[in-house]
């Protein structure tokens, strides 16, 4: 009996887990690619992988060998930029060279996303995250340092306004006390009697406004409007 097995003659896709590689600046990457492969001898793969299970596991053997040596030759720099396409170039070319014997061909080869590793990426985070929080502080205290010159500037300010205010006022309560004075001396003399009369009837006004008690002697001048029948 003979039995036959087929195998798919289309580009198939194998989708590897995330790699850790190392940069030639020291630089730990995780680096996660796919690769676009296809069955060029049916024979050979039978013989050598049998499955494409099997396939997947051996071409993730051979990327994961490729990228850790070409990448390692490359800075940081090089892996994020335009230079990564004649990477992953290299990389297909001699990923091909060692899937032929299994009767594959590997199409393409290419880098989906690269990160750091979870450990470094924390380590970066919170280096940034103290950048930031200093650039904070700074940005703060000079913030508090210009609103202290504000402030010190409008109490001066204020200060020069309330004492020129005060001047001001002292100068105009000054000449309106010299006209009060000048215009009581001149109905002084005007009609001394009258105005003695005024100022003595303005003077019960202001002291009699309540219920008041005054104990005064008869004689005492204050009363002299009081005891005057005329």
């Amino acid at each position: 009996m003979q039995k036959v097995k087929f195998f798919s003659n289309q580009l198939l896709v194998n989708d590897s887990p995330p790699t850790e590689v190392i940069t030639r600046d020291k630089k730990n990457l995780l680096v996660d690619n796919f690769t676009m492969w296809r069955i060029t001898d049916p024979l050979k793969f039978l013989e050598t992988l049998r499955t494409s299970s099997n396939a997947r596991s051996r071409l993730d053997n051979i990327l994961y060998s490729e990228l850790r040596v070409d990448i390692g030759t490359h800075d940081m720099v090089d892996i994020i930029t335009e230079k990564r396409e004649k990477i992953m170039e290299k990389v297909t070319a001699e990923a091909n060279k060692k899937a032929v014997e299994f009767g594959i061909e590997i199409a393409e080869v290419r880098i989906k996303r690269t990160d750091f590793p979870p450990e470094i990426a924390n380590s970066i985070f919170n280096r940034m995250r103290t950048e930031r929080e200093r650039i904070a502080k700074e940005y703060r205290s000079e913030g508090k340092e210009e609103a202290t010159k504000i402030k010190a500037e409008t109490d001066k300010e204020k200060t020069i306004l309330i004492a020129e205010a005060y001047e001001k006022e002292q100068t105009i309560r000054g000449e309106g006390d010299a006209k009060s004075i000048a215009i009581y001396a001149k109905a002084y003399n005007q009609e001394p009697k009258f105005y003695t009369f005024m100022r003595s009837m303005e003077a019960y006004r202001n002291s009699l406004k309540t219920d008041t008690t005054l104990l005064l002697e008869e004689d005492s001048e204050f009363l002299e409007y009081f005891n005057d029948p005329k």
